[in-house]
């Protein structure tokens, strides 16, 4: 049963927070709709923000088991944009409330994990430390994450990502290059 109301006050606030933006959502509001009482609400929850992150969570490990591997940084960055595109109307509205940090934490860490996982995968045979590698790695979890901020800043549009996928594009041997450079070969 505890499962099944935690899915209904999810899926409540999910189809809430498409509507409305956050500021214009309550307890109150996801009990009636979800046809229990406040003290159910928050038995399972302390309250909006851990509703919020918890189902922020849950979406984060969802794209991170959807791609297993990653060979390219433009994979990365469309990772990204799947992350924050599920729900569009719902990450906007969070993102431009006071819960906008939970977000971005959990932005980091998704772009933290892909460009981890392309970095091992295209520096795999490189005769270079692994502190070396983390240096390169941080730096493109840096750049993925500024830039699909500066894509959210922008309204989420197709053709701002698209211009985004093309830096990468222009620049997919960064890692490579990176690489050499610290060991001295350029």
């Amino acid at each position: 049963m505890a499962n099944f109301t935690q899915r209904a006050i999810k899926d409540t606030f999910i189809s809430l927070i498409e509507e409305r933006p956050l500021s214009g959502i309550t307890v109150k509001d996801i009990a009636e709709n979800c046809g229990i009482n406040r003290n159910s609400f928050y038995y399972h929850y302390q309250d909006l923000p851990a509703l919020i992150e918890e189902i922020i969570e849950e979406e984060a490990e969802s794209i991170i088991e959807k791609y297993p591997s990653v060979s390219t940084i433009v994979e990365c960055f469309d990772a990204l944009v799947e992350f924050a595109s599920n729900r569009k109307k719902a990450i906007m509205h969070i993102y431009r409330s006071v819960n906008r940090e939970v977000f971005e934490r959990h932005l980091m860490n998704v772009s933290k994990y892909f460009v981890y996982k392309y970095v091992d995968t295209v520096l795999y045979d490189d005769n270079i430390s692994e502190t070396d590698k983390r240096t390169i790695a941080d730096y493109y979890k840096c750049v993925c994450f500024g830039l699909a901020l500066d894509w959210l800043n922008n309204g989420m549009t197709e053709e701002y990502a698209q211009n985004i996928r093309k830096i990468f594009l222009l620049k997919k041997d960064w890692a490579k290059e990176f690489s050499a450079l610290l060991q001295g070969q350029v």
